[in-house]
């Protein structure tokens, strides 16, 4: 039986998102828990493995670009349409979603196809907030709130949010592809080398693993939407892996089957679950856990909603955007990349302050006073 256009993305993009789930599971490849092993202990390996499928990303994806196979000007991540409000806030939004929640969307996925009870109740109701976010109750919110702060780039004649159309409206420069091949090889060797540039990173070859494979799996998401999936007669969508509104549409698509049809995100989501499922299930790591305290799922639900509403917002995750946003050199990417790791962080030190018996403000203070942010001696007067 011959596939469609669509059915063949679809299958392609399962497939590719097979591999991601196994790798993600076996490697352990956590954004929350990089930022966590920055804030809490130091260790900067994980984080250095995000960074280094950043820097892989937008080498791969922008060599892409420079050889035809895709037009990266297509994706939603290089609109005219400059939302820097929605990047701030739901970044912000989502790094403390998923501090809460135990991690991004990316592994909430990778947990639950290893048995985690816990993230699938995360996966439901990120994924019910985020579609709230796109067409329900709280669209009205994203629309009136934060949409209306949405610049207009066009009007100011830039042709997008990208770095490259950025640096050309202030330069004047007119070979665009002189433009971006320069920020691409500046941005992209500088995430690339700054993860290598650690000896111990360099020892640890299961995160080198990681985020090289990450890196190449975010460029194969282009490449299948934008490379096989280009038919002018039933044309796909460009996109890569982000793991926020797809959620959503999963939940849609599997109430609503006979009336939906399948896309690239959807068979996404489904495909990283399954390949952690069957690496957990080889690898003998299969378990059930559940929530240990009232608490506990308290702090997960209130993850779950943060996460999808401010991923929606934002226009991804720390994969969505942080990855894949990243790769198209858009600033907006980078907007959101800073926000999630600055709420992330803020969360986990407050987190400490509240183990101490800290009020919620006091330990905010704390916080932001660690973060240098406030200075110690207003903290020391107001102790």
């Amino acid at each position: 039986m011959e596939l469609s256009n669509v059915q063949n993305v679809v299958l392609w993009g399962f497939l590719v998102a097979v591999a991601f789930g196994a790798i993600a599971n076996k490697t352990n490849f956590c954004t929350m828990g990089a930022v966590s092993d920055w804030v809490n202990m130091g260790d900067k390996n994980r984080l250095r493995a995000w960074f280094l499928a950043i820097g892989i990303a937008i080498i791969g994806s922008q060599f892409l670009q420079a050889q035809g196979y895709i037009d990266l000007g297509k994706s939603i991540y290089l609109t005219t349409n400059f939302g820097w409000l929605g990047h701030l806030l739901g970044g912000f939004l989502f790094g403390v979603g998923m501090t809460l929640g135990s991690g991004c969307g990316q592994r909430t996925l990778v947990r639950v196809g290893n048995g985690n009870l816990k993230s699938l109740v995360v996966m439901l109701v990120l994924g019910i907030t985020a579609y709230m976010t796109l067409r329900g109750l709280l669209a009205p919110v994203r629309i009136n709130a934060i949409e209306v702060a949405n610049l207009d780039l066009a009007a100011r004649n830039i042709s997008g949010q990208g770095l490259p159309a950025l640096i050309q409206a202030a330069t004047g420069i007119a070979d665009m592809k002189m433009v971006r091949g320069a920020v691409a090889a500046v941005v992209g060797l500088g995430f690339t080398l700054y993860a290598l540039a650690s000896r111990e990173f360099l020892r640890s070859y299961k995160n080198i693993f990681a985020g090289f494979s990450v890196g190449l799996l975010i460029v194969a998401g282009w490449y299948v939407t934008g490379k096989l999936g280009f038919d002018e007669f039933e044309p796909v969508r460009l996109e890569s892996y982000t793991f926020v509104a797809p959620v959503g549409e999963n939940v849609n698509y599997l109430m609503t089957y006979t009336g939906s049809t399948i896309n690239f995100g959807i068979a996404a989501v489904l495909g990283v679950i399954a390949g952690s499922f069957l690496y957990a299930v080889l690898s003998g790591n299969f378990r059930i856990e559940t929530f240990s305290t009232s608490e506990d799922m308290v702090n997960h639900l209130i993850g779950g909603v943060l996460m999808g509403f401010g991923g929606v917002l934002s226009l991804g995750c720390t994969i969505g955007q942080g990855v894949t946003g990243m790769s198209t050199l858009a600033l907006g990417s980078a907007i959101t990349l800073a926000a999630i790791i600055f709420g992330s962080a803020l969360t986990m030190k407050m987190q400490g302050h509240m183990l101490d018996e800290q009020p919620f403000f006091r330990a905010l203070r704390l916080a932001l006073a660690e973060m240098k942010l406030l200075p110690a001696a207003r903290e020391t007067k107001t102790a």
